[in-house]
C-alpha cells in the first residue's frame, strides 16, 4: 500500500463507490476515479495510476455487468464478439500508454465530457427507444471495428469515458435504447479493463493492494446504479448522465484555470 493518509484513503474509497454507480449508469466512472488517484498519488506515474483504475474498475463493471445480463434483453454472442475487439484494442493502446504526460490527463478529460454533454444534451431523443428494424450486418462490422477496436485502444491508451462512449456509440451505431446500451456497454468494457489491465500488470503499472481496497467499494456502488437503471429507465440514464458530465466540466475546468 503507497503512503497514503487515512483521509485520502476514505476520500479515494467514496470516490470509488460512487465511480461504481456512475459506471453502472451510464459509463465513465474513471472521469472521477482518475483525478482522484492523480490527487492521491502525486508522485505515482501516469500509467500506474491508469492501471491502478483498470484494476477497480474491472471488478464494478464485471458486476453491473452480471446484473444486467439477469434483467435486460441483449445480444449477448454480439457483445461479446465486440468485447473481444475492444480487448485487442485495449492491449495495444495500454502498452504505448507509459508515454502520457499527467499534464496532458486534464485537458484530455475535459474535452472528452464537453463532446458527451453535447451530443447528449442536443439530442434529446437520442437512446430513448430501440429501433424497430433488425440491426445490418453493416452496423454490426461498424460496431466489432469502430466502437470494439477504436474504443478498446482508447482505454488502454487514456482510459476515463469510455464506458459513456461505449454507451453512445452502441446507441448511435446498433439503435439501442440507453439502458440496453449500457448493459451491452458493461460487457465490452470488462473485456477492455480486462486487456489494458493485464498489459499494465505486465508492465508492472498497478498499486494491487490500493486496488482491492478501492475494488470493494466499487463493486458496491456498480451494484446500486445497476439496480437503480433498471427500476427508472433510459430517462433516468439520461439524467444522470448530464448532470455528471456537467458537474465534472465545471469541476475539472476549475482545476484547469480556477
Amino acid at each position: 500500500m503507497p503512503d497514503i493518509s487515512t483521509t485520502m484513503i476514505i476520500v479515494l474509497c467514496v470516490a470509488a463507490a460512487a465511480a461504481g454507480w456512475i459506471d453502472a449508469v451510464v459509463g465513465g466512472g474513471g472521469l472521477l476515479l482518475v483525478p482522484a488517484l492523480l490527487l492521491g498519488l502525486p508522485n505515482a506515474h501516469p500509467a500506474t495510476v491508469l492501471g491502478t483504475n483498470k484494476a477497480v474498475a474491472i471488478v464494478g463493471t464485471g458486476g453491473a455487468a452480471v446484473a444486467y445480463l439477469r434483467k435486460v434483453p441483449m445480444d449477448v454472442k454480439l457483445a461479446v464478439r465486440i468485447g473481444v475487439a475492444a480487448l485487442l484494442g485495449s492491449m495495444g493502446g495500454a502498452a504505448i500508454a507509459g508515454g502520457i504526460s499527467k499534464d496532458t490527463l486534464r485537458p484530455m478529460i475535459m474535452v472528452v465530457l464537453v463532446f458527451v454533454a453535447g451530443v447528449v444534451l442536443f439530442r434529446p431523443a437520442f437512446g430513448a427507444a430501440p429501433a424497430a428494424s433488425p440491426v445490418s450486418r453493416r452496423r454490426v462490422l461498424l460496431a466489432i471495428g469502430l466502437v470494439g477496436l477504436g474504443l478498446g485502444f482508447y482505454d488502454g491508451l487514456f482510459g476515463p469515458g469510455t464506458g459513456t462512449f461505449l454507451v453512445l456509440s452502441l446507441t448511435a451505431v446498433l439503435h439501442l435504447d440507453l439502458v440496453a446500451a449500457s448493459a451491452t456497454a458493461k460487457i465490452v468494457n470488462t473485456c477492455t479493463n480486462a486487456g489494458a489491465l493485464a498489459m499494465f500488470a505486465y508492465q508492472g503499472m498497478v498499486l494491487w493492494q490500493l486496488a482491492a481496497l478501492l475494488a470493494a467499494f466499487n463493486l458496491a456502488g456498480s451494484m446500486v446504479g445497476a439496480s437503480m437503471a433498471l427500476k427508472k429507465g433510459s430517462g433516468f440514464v439520461r439524467g444522470v448522465l448530464l448532470t455528471v458530465v456537467g458537474a465534472l466540466v465545471v469541476k475539472l475546468g476549475f482545476e484547469q484555470w480556477g
